[in-house]
């Protein structure tokens, strides 16, 4: 999504927020009508306080019932009714905007509830599943998509979950029911890393590739059953990382060859015999942005064409 301001000289200031949320009440990131998406939230409350529309730029759209713990979006806001947010205080707008924000992300929250019907002894479980980080001013050149280096992806699975599931955990790992081979997981994932077109793994949007570089894959199991999944690329195509991770759950089930994953890279193609991970297992744990100076480099670096 392109910002709703073009950020140049003095007539806007480009901020920056960082946050994190639960996705599991939300329909995913991205605004729809007559659904309650963590951006839809995001700019009511931005335009609560501003008295005025605005549109942010994420740095990784979230499908639904995917989680956050570090989100970065940006915002161009008119200088003028930036200045007015600290009001009679002595804070600085940015200061003065985190609080603000906080206060008006519950107010919505708490109406979201309400047009949904929430029971009332479900009351109040959307309350703080949006939560503010921070909020900076940063340089016109910042864009929390494109500027970035990198994002890393958390992925937890239960399994043997017939044995050791905990229904609290189902809107948080995926809960699969065989016990599975981390090891031979371990050696599929090594032949997926690289810059690859990853068109058996994405589902395309029109006019986007789907070459990336997959940097690191790793399944780690824990003593509790669970295995916790570390994937990081550049970026990522749309269903990419529950993709791979489903297809590795195959793999490590006996379901799925070593064989069967590198002719998936070989021969990119789309395949419905290629699993989806469940949402509720996935996490955007972490982004990386340059250097301050860099910012505007890395944005046209990433906007260039990607060839194998």
């Amino acid at each position: 999504m392109e910002s709703f301001h073009h950020a140049g000289g003095a007539q806007h200031q480009r901020i920056r927020i960082d946050l994190a949320y639960d996705g599991a009440p939300f329909s995913g990131w991205a605004k729809q009508p007559g659904r309650v998406t963590i951006q839809g939230c995001l700019e009511e409350a931005l335009a609560l306080i501003l008295r005025e529309p605005v549109q942010v730029t994420v740095a990784g759209r979230t499908d639904a019932g995917v989680h956050a713990s570090a989100q970065t979006v940006h915002c161009d806001i008119p200088r003028h009714l930036w200045e007015k947010v600290p009001g009679r205080s002595n804070r600085l707008p940015a200061q003065a905007l985190e609080p603000r924000l906080r206060g008006a992300l519950s107010r919505i929250l708490a109406d979201a509830e309400q047009e949904l019907h929430v029971p009332v002894q479900l009351k109040g479980l959307m309350q703080g599943s949006i939560a503010i980080h921070a909020v900076s001013e940063v340089s016109a050149d910042f864009d929390a998509r494109f500027s970035a280096l990198g994002r890393r992806y958390q992925y937890l699975i239960a399994d043997d979950a017939l044995g050791v599931a905990v229904p609290t955990d189902r809107h948080s790992m995926w809960q699969v029911e065989t016990l599975l081979d981390v090891e031979v997981m371990n050696e599929g994932a090594q032949r997926v890393l690289g810059l690859n077109d990853f068109l058996s793994f994405c589902k395309p949007r029109v006019g986007a590739t789907t070459i990336r570089e997959l940097r690191d894959f790793t399944f780690i199991r824990r003593n509790d059953h669970v295995i916790e999944t570390r994937i990081e690329a550049d970026a990522f195509c749309h269903n990419m990382v529950r993709s791979l991770v489903g297809s590795l759950v195959l793999v490590g089930a006996g379901e799925r060859s070593l064989e069967w994953i590198e002719h998936k890279m070989k021969a990119p193609a789309r395949d419905a015999r290629v699993k989806l991970a469940p949402a509720c297992g996935l996490s955007l744990a972490e982004i990386y942005y340059p250097e301050l100076e860099l910012f505007g480099a890395q944005a046209e670096l990433t906007r260039a064409v990607r060839e194998i």
